[in-house]
């Protein structure tokens, strides 16, 4: 192909027109390149939790304290593709409260998307009922709004928004959260607390097949069966010697140690079968404490050790050389592997106890949860192996 070569000629230049010629010269186009966009290193799967904290929905945050960690360690063998382990995160909303803010349509983000198994219980059992006005248009456009979502098409992202309110209610339409859902591949799943039928005349079906979610109906007030298992008291055992493994450090190191026992205690205070499953998530992978723990902050190669103020280290550190500090994480990092094992172990067993001696408890949270996690990971090549 060839391209023309021009001139640009100053005001004061003095050449005729006839004088110009135009020059032709055989250039090459270079062949189009085509660039492939980098896979991201990191997959994830994100899922928020919308939950109505009306006046009417004790049962429902009941169950969701109760049932939690049931979810977590569903997905602490999940993979993406054949090698790929996604990490979770999960973020939580409530809404229909009356002590929240009128000018946020009754929303509150509890929290973000987070990986803090500890900060997440937290700020779940920190829930409480009362009043109100429940817009599920509101509520899902707040979460897709603030909500880093990401663009990675890889990633599982998915809403489950709980409640008994007509969906439509308020002033934001549910189709229009439903199209904004879709724009960022995200799958709104809704859960009707109460009879099937009334959830679909209520619109919650509708919102949940404009993104191609699951529509599901659950008696929240049903009161959670808890299997206990001979292997429960070793593995609430083994937890307290897990714990002694961890060494904080930073401003917040002792803070985050001290919530670690709280929320253990929590858990407990429910059901010991809680503290259980509390227990057996703290053993995968998925509880990951890098932020103020030694031993998982040194599992990042660039973590400098040297670096650290001695002063947001243990008393018992403070005093000791590097060498020393180091040796002294390895103790913990070996301790806390052959703890992590013993009690995926004893969960193996429990679990085969458990299905021995149930059914499934169809229509509570956990159980419409799962079966709608399963199949819309299955559609992105997610699998459990």
């Amino acid at each position: 192909m060839a391209c023309l070569l021009t001139f640009s000629l100053s005001a004061k230049t003095m050449i005729k027109k006839s004088d110009i010629k135009q020059v032709w010269v055989k250039t090459k186009i270079p062949k189009t390149v085509k660039v492939t966009a980098e896979k991201p290193t990191k997959q994830y799967v994100k899922i928020a939790l919308l939950l109505d904290t009306s006046n009417s929905m004790d049962g429902l945050i009941d169950q969701a304290k109760s049932q939690l960690w049931d979810i977590v360690n569903e997905f602490s063998d999940v993979r993406c593709g054949n090698t790929t382990r996604p990490d979770l995160k999960i973020a939580l909303y409530e809404y229909g409260n009356d002590g929240l803010s009128s000018r946020e349509g009754y929303v509150r983000q509890v929290i973000g998307f987070s990986s803090d198994l500890d900060a997440i219980s937290e700020k779940l059992f920190s829930l409480t009922t009362n009043g109100g006005e429940e817009f599920c248009g509101q509520a899902l456009n707040t979460s897709l709004k603030q909500l880093e979502w990401g663009k990675n098409k890889d990633d599982l992202k998915l809403i489950f928004i709980a409640g008994n309110e007509p969906f439509n209610q308020g002033r934001f339409n549910f189709k229009d959260a439903a199209a904004q859902a879709k724009e960022k591949d995200v799958v709104v799943n809704t859960i009707f607390c109460g009879a099937y039928e009334q959830g679909i005349g209520s619109k919650w079906k509708e919102g949940a097949i404009l993104t191609g979610g699951e529509y599901m109906a659950i008696n929240h007030n049903r009161k959670v069966v808890h299997i206990a298992t001979p292997y429960d008291d070793i593995i609430i055992q083994l937890n307290g010697k897990l714990n002694r493994t961890y060494i904080s450090y930073g401003s917040l190191g002792q803070k985050k140690v001290a919530a670690q026992r709280t929320q253990d205690n929590a858990a407990y205070e429910i059901n010991e079968e809680v503290a259980v499953k509390r227990a057996v998530s703290k053993s995968t992978r998925l509880y990951n404490n890098a932020s103020w723990d030694l031993v998982d902050a040194t599992e990042d190669e660039n973590f400098d050790l040297e670096a650290l103020d001695k002063e947001q280290l243990p008393a018992e550190l403070q005093n000791k050389s590097v060498t020393e500090i180091e040796g002294y994480i390895a103790k913990n990092k070996a301790s806390r592997t052959k703890i992590n094992r013993e009690i995926q172990e004893l969960q193996k067993k429990r679990m085969a106890y458990i299905k021995s001696k149930e059914t499934k408890q169809e229509g509570t949270l956990e159980n419409v949860m799962l079966n709608a996690i399963h199949k819309q990971a299955a559609a992105k090549n997610y699998s459990w192996k």
